[in-house]
């Protein structure tokens, strides 16, 4: 077996946690190339509030904890990393692009095809807003629809249906700021559900139609794939943390004592016992599932408002895939699928070797998925130099992330 020098990082700045994931490429001859997990790092992180940074120094200190953690247990050097971009700034929309064709013999090149999605980026946005990544979904020529790779047909007039993915100018600044700090440069951006998607999702689900819901500490991610194609993403800025404020305050107790209910007590089920335990302190097990259950009921009403917009509403064969630290709360997968009507499942790291017990669980989807979309997008090698990828790759290569 022989292995590239190549590593990949990928970074996930989350409210609460701070991972890094390292991974390399295994050629194996006459088999296809492995993805292998050579590091994995974790650190808390106080300075963030839904997925925004509010303490830069703070998530400094986090992010340098958990890099020199995946650094000792990898042994490379991490100086670039594909980041997790979050919060309810997130947005996608669509947009159209339209150019002439004029080449010889009217045959569509791969620089229309460019010039085409550049087109579809010309559009009116905000001051503070600045777009992080172009899915190009279909094209249509002359008339003829849902062409997917229009390169050496014929036509007189190209156009492509877009899906734009934008994020505040500021926050993005802010997170700039904390990883220059923690000695990080920001080789690619990319949202929760796009990372998570990467790793959870196999090919079919990709076309059937498929959610992937991220419930993480401060926000809740979702992206919605179908035909092989990005049809939305949202933030919702609900997630575990909430949980845990309103057993503070329906329970009347401290954040901290609700916190230790929340991770050892909060269900969806019948609860075993009547009364529960913490720190001295007897609660009511009832109370805390009836607590639980109007926070997980009100986030499931939100995620349905996302499908709905879309005319996804009950019409996802492939259902939704739960991820992150808030797809562990005993019942969710029950509950769910009668609040949803679709199947629901709690999605696993697919797709990779090496340390891969470590980020079996789905919290790790997203950080994986991010180490992914660093191998897609090109790798960072530790003896070359760091290189940069123009946005016209960058959009050529993520065309081709879920066709894979």
């Amino acid at each position: 077996m022989q292995k590239t020098n190549e590593t990949h990082i990928g970074l996930d700045i989350g409210t609460s946690m701070v991972r890094c994931v390292v991974g390399t490429v295994d050629l194996i001859e006459g088999q296809a190339p492995q993805l292998s997990i050579v590091g994995v790092g974790t650190a808390p992180n106080s300075g963030m509030r839904k997925g925004m940074v509010v303490h830069a120094e703070e998530v400094s200190n986090a992010v340098m904890a958990a890099l020199e953690e995946a650094e000792r247990v990898s042994g490379v050097n991490v100086r670039q990393a594909t980041v997790l971009v979050n919060g309810s700034h997130v947005m996608s929309q669509s947009s159209k692009g339209v150019v002439a064709i004029s080449g010889a013999g009217r045959q569509i090149t791969d620089e229309d095809r460019q010039r085409v999605e550049e087109a579809a980026t010309v559009i009116q946005m905000p001051a503070n807003r600045e777009i992080i990544q172009v899915f190009a979904k279909n094209y249509h020529i002359d008339g003829q629809e849902n062409i997917k790779d229009p390169v050496g047909m014929q036509g007189v007039r190209l156009e492509v249906e877009a899906l734009m993915i934008s994020a505040s100018t500021p926050a993005l600044r802010n997170l700039d700021l904390a990883l220059e700090r923690a000695g990080v440069d920001v080789k690619n951006r990319a949202p929760a559900g796009l990372a998570a998607a990467e790793s959870v999702l196999d090919r079919t689900q990709k076309e059937i139609g498929t959610a992937v819901v991220d419930i993480g500490s401060g926000t809740t991610n979702i992206i919605v794939m179908e035909e092989g194609e990005i049809e939305h993403v949202a933030v919702i800025p609900v997630g575990g943390q909430h949980i845990t404020n309103d057993l503070a305050i329906g329970l009347k107790t401290e954040l901290e004592i609700a916190e230790r209910i929340k991770c050892k007590y909060a269900t969806l089920d019948r609860p075993e016992n009547p009364k529960i335990e913490v720190q001295g302190h007897e609660f009511d097990a009832n109370l805390v599932r009836a607590i639980v259950e109007a926070r997980v009921d009100e986030t499931l009403e939100l995620i349905e408002r996302e499908f709905s917009k879309i005319k996804k509403s009950k019409k996802l064969p492939g259902g939704v895939v739960f991820v992150g630290g808030g797809a562990h709360l005993p019942g969710l997968v029950e509950f769910a699928k009668e609040k949803l009507q679709l199947p629901v499942k709690v999605g696993s790291v697919r797709g990779v070797s090496g340390l891969k017990d470590i980020v079996a669980e789905p919290e790790y989807a997203t950080s994986v998925g991010l180490m992914m979309l660093d191998v897609l997008l090109g790798g960072v090698t530790n003896s070359s130099p760091r290189k940069k990828v123009s946005k016209s790759n960058l959009t050529d290569k993520l065309r081709n992330i879920f066709s894979r």
